[in-house]
Formats: structure tokens, C-alpha cells, sequence
């Protein structure tokens, strides 16, 4: 099977995008979404990613996305591959604004003002938000699982469960280890607590409206960022009153930044961020997907990359300037 391949990132969250509309591939047989999946994200084999993004015609909006992990798992949504559909097909539609379906809903992907020099930013929203555990689902008492511990973890951190609308559960600390992160994360996703797996986001107040988020993602492990993790720990973050809803939050990552904007607690999450193009490719797979046997990549786009470092040099002067 012959691919052409998009690889793209949203907050050094990275992604393979493969166009099933323009006819430029061939139709994917449904059984070959897992194992070409992790084919193509395997780091030392593939080509490298934190998944794959399968751009699909719609019959309820411009496109459709679907999100594979790493493991060949399918997310119910993704934030930042969301806000790199949402480029692609605006620049195919030659439009600012279209309409996404992914798993639960259709959402708005919008071309926005920039949120550094140089970056194009596109904004998603990122929605429905429900606080009921058995959205995720989660094995707890009660119609919401806010600021309480897990009994399964040795350390009693404070945690807010929700979905945005894959599930996700919350943390706000004075300090993030990230082996403690990765240890919460291992723990969570073995946990019968959560029969289908979740997210764990340990978060930082900043000041001045900003929060540094650190996410072990289901089917990934610790990742750069997650676009619906940031998006739910601003949330969590708000209701909490250490970020204002109706205000601007400045959300760093160990990949860059991003903006939510949450208008009150009723109401969808806007998630502003880049929406980076890093080059195409052409691979062969094997016959059963489980090997590259060639692939070719293209010319590296330079000026999106290298504005992009720009950013992340300063996100990271930004966390550096409360970490050290």
C-alpha cells in the first residue's frame, strides 16, 4: 500500500495526517487504521508520532477527523491534531472557517489572530464538557468526582475528573515531577477506576492568568502536550479560581503554548495554537501494514519550523523564569 503523508504538530504534539478525500490514497480498509497506526508512529521504524490524523469526507460537516494513538487505540477527540485538520481543510475549502466532525460532535475550527510572531494560529473548540464520572467512564460515587484523591495512588493529590470530551483527570500541585506524573499516569490506566483509560494532567499556577500543564496521555505516555489536556486543566484551573473564566489563559507546555479562552462553565473550551506543517511524505507498507517498506520524505518547511522553535524558546524562558 502506497501513503501520502502529511507530518504536522500542534505544541510539538505530533502527528501523521493521510487525506482519504483528495484521492491521492487509496480507500483504507477499516482493520488497517490500528496497524498502520503504529507502523507509521513507531520512532525507531516508522516515521515517528503521537498519532495519526485520518482525514474523512462528512456528511454533517467539511471534513471528518479520527485520531489514532500510537497503541492503534482511537481517541474520542484530540485538540491539537483537531486544530491541524482544521488547517488542512480550510486550505483545501480556500476558507477561514469550517465545521469538523470527530467522534461526539461536530466543532468550529477558525483561522485566528496570531498568538506569537510568525505563527498561524488556528482556533478549535473543544466540547461537550461534562463533569460526570460516568462520561469517562469512572467507577465513583456521586454525579461529580472534584478535588478528591484516588485511593489507588500512594500520594493524596487533589483531583478533578471530566471529559472534554475524551476523559480526563486533574491535578493542581506547587511543583511537577514528572516521574510522579508518569507513575500517576501507568497507575490510573491499570486501574479498574477507569475501565477504558485516561488522561492525567498535573498542573502549575503561574500567575498572571498561566498554568504549565504536564499530561500523561492514555496510549501515548508523557507527550510534549495534549490539546484537550491543556484545554481541561484551564477548565479544572478556573473552577478552582486560580485562572478567570471570560479571561485569556496562558497555557505552557514542554512544547510551546497555547490560549484557552472558557467564557464560564456552561460553555465549550476555545483552544488557540499553531497548527505547524513539517513535510510530506510517500511511504510503501507492507501487504498486512506492519512494516515501511520504502518511504520518501519532502522538503522540510523551514519557515514554519523554524518559527516555531522561536516560539518554544520562549515558552520555555517563560516556565524556566518560575521553575529554577
Amino acid at each position: 500500500m502506497n501513503l501520502n503523508l502529511l507530518k504536522c504538530h500542534g505544541s510539538n504534539n505530533d502527528f501523521i495526517l493521510i487525506d482519504e478525500v483528495a484521492g491521492i490514497n487509496p480507500p483504507i480498509p477499516e482493520s488497517a487504521r490500528s496497524p498502520i497506526t503504529k507502523t507509521l508512529c513507531d520512532r525507531e521504524t516508522g516515521i515517528g508520532a503521537d498519532g495519526v490524523l485520518f482525514y474523512l469526507p462528512s456528511d454533517t460537516a467539511d471534513c471528518q477527523m479520527r485520531m489514532f494513538n500510537p497503541d492503534g487505540s482511537e481517541a474520542e477527540m484530540c485538540g491539537n491534531g483537531l486544530r491541524c485538520v482544521g488547517r488542512y481543510c480550510t486550505e483545501r475549502l480556500a476558507r477561514t472557517k469550517v465545521l469538523v466532525e470527530t467522534k461526539r460532535s461536530v466543532l468550529c475550527v477558525e483561522k485566528g489572530a496570531q498568538i506569537y510572531e510568525g505563527i498561524e494560529t488556528f482556533e478549535a473548540e473543544i466540547g461537550p464538557v461534562s463533569l460526570e464520572p460516568s462520561s469517562l467512564p469512572m467507577v465513583a460515587d456521586g454525579t461529580s468526582f472534584q478535588n478528591k484523591a484516588l485511593p489507588e495512588l500512594q500520594r493524596p493529590f487533589p483531583f478533578t475528573a471530566l471529559t472534554v470530551p475524551n476523559p480526563h483527570i486533574v491535578t493542581v500541585v506547587h511543583h511537577i515531577d514528572r516521574e510522579m506524573v508518569q507513575q500517576c499516569g501507568v497507575i490510573a490506566n491499570n486501574s479498574r477506576t477507569f475501565p477504558r483509560g485516561v488522561n492525567v494532567s498535573f498542573v502549575r499556577d503561574l500567575g498572571n492568568n498561566s498554568i504549565f500543564v504536564v499530561t500523561y496521555e492514555r496510549g501515548v505516555g508523557i507527550t510534549n502536550s495534549c490539546g484537550t489536556a491543556m484545554s481541561a486543566s484551564s477548565y479544572v484551573a478556573s473552577l478552582n479560581g486560580i485562572t478567570r473564566f471570560g479571561a485569556p489563559i496562558h497555557v505552557f507546555n514542554v512544547g510551546g503554548m497555547v490560549v484557552c479562552e472558557i467564557s464560564d462553565k456552561d460553555s465549550n473550551i476555545i483552544l488557540k495554537g499553531n497548527a505547524t506543517f513539517v513535510f510530506e511524505a510517500m511511504v510503501t507498507l507492507s501487504e498486512d501494514a506492519v512494516s515501511i517498506v520504502r518511504q520518501h520524505r519532502g522538503e522540510i518547511r523551514a519557515d514554519e519550523v523554524s518559527a516555531y522553535a522561536s516560539l518554544q524558546e520562549y515558552a520555555s524562558s517563560m516556565i524556566g523564569a518560575v521553575t529554577d
